[in-house]
């Protein structure tokens, strides 16, 4: 069984977090899903949890802090292409989010933009050709 990541997300607004993430291609688990917390999922093996801050406070007692302001994570997804990875970006700028809050990264082998969130998460998007990559080492 392949291994699968669930990001735990604190939000202001789950509707709001929730219709964000379904136009950039999440789909909603209703089985894990209720007023205070949505299951989004990416694919087979990447889920986001968007929590509510009273739900997050249930499993840590931990500041939440202001994405807007202060980072503690970079997020990445892969895409299939050059052309997927725009076109997640427009779709999450057209849904509310800020397209490229960090640099665009183009080496021809691999290129990667960002977005961030309505709560200031910063998601890349990242193609990489691994065959054109240059050698390690």
């Amino acid at each position: 069984m392949s291994k699968k990541i669930f990001v735990n997300l604190p939000v202001t607004d789950l509707k709001r977090s929730m219709a964000f993430y379904e136009a950039v291609g999440a789909v909603n688990n209703p089985a894990f899903s209720d007023d205070t917390a949505a299951c989004m999922v990416f694919s087979d093996t990447i889920y986001a949890m968007l929590l509510t801050h009273d739900k997050w406070r249930q499993f840590t007692s931990k500041r939440i802090v202001d994405a807007h302001v202060d980072a503690q994570v970079l997020l990445c997804l892969s895409a299939d292409g050059r052309e997927e990875v725009s076109s997640l970006v427009d779709k999450a700028s057209g849904a509310g989010g800020k397209a490229d809050p960090t640099p665009v990264q183009d080496y021809g082998f691999m290129y990667g933009r960002s977005f961030e969130d309505p709560d200031g998460h910063i998601w890349e998007v990242m193609w990489m050709d691994l065959n054109a990559a240059p050698p390690h080492g």
